[in-house]
């Protein structure tokens, strides 16, 4: 029995070969082949859930935009547009990302929470973390919502 959204992403796969979708076929070959490396890892074959294999999307996801940002730097722009375009092929499998509004809001009150646990400044980060990352978990990057945390505290 197979998960919805891996059943999606194996029904988008088969439309975008039979579209000639090279870009898209290949990310999605790619994903389904680190989704099936992660249902074998370990001691027995085992079927991932959904926010497991949501897990496993934006892992790939991230690795698009580390290469696309290394191309960049390294002045290969075509190689760069390539991993981006994958990359956003991957965020429509994902939940929305969090504006920062949003986010800010969250850490806003995960600060106050955590002031009222006593927990003040710098020194309350880690408290802030631990009370805003199940509130976005999948929603905002980790790097995002550290940045957000560091900007309110310093405050």
């Amino acid at each position: 029995m197979t998960t919805t959204l891996k059943s999606k992403l194996h029904d988008d796969l088969n439309a975008a070969i039979k579209g000639r979708d090279e870009l898209r076929s290949s990310t999605l070959r790619m994903t389904l082949t680190a989704i099936t490396k992660e249902e074998v890892a370990g001691t027995e074959k085992r079927v991932l859930s959904d926010d497991e294999i949501i897990k496993v999307i934006t892992r790939e996801a991230k690795k698009r935009r580390e290469a696309a940002d290394a191309f960049t730097q390294g002045g290969r722009p075509e190689r760069a547009e390539r991993e981006k375009a994958e990359g956003e092929v991957l965020a429509e499998y994902l939940p929305k990302q969090l504006s920062d509004e949003e986010l800010g809001e969250i850490v806003a009150q995960a600060v106050a929470e955590a002031k009222a646990a006593g927990a003040e400044g710098p020194r309350a980060m880690g408290a802030v973390m631990k009370i805003v990352n199940p509130k976005v978990a999948g929603l905002a990057e980790g790097g995002r919502v550290a940045a957000a945390v560091k900007k309110l505290l310093q405050g």
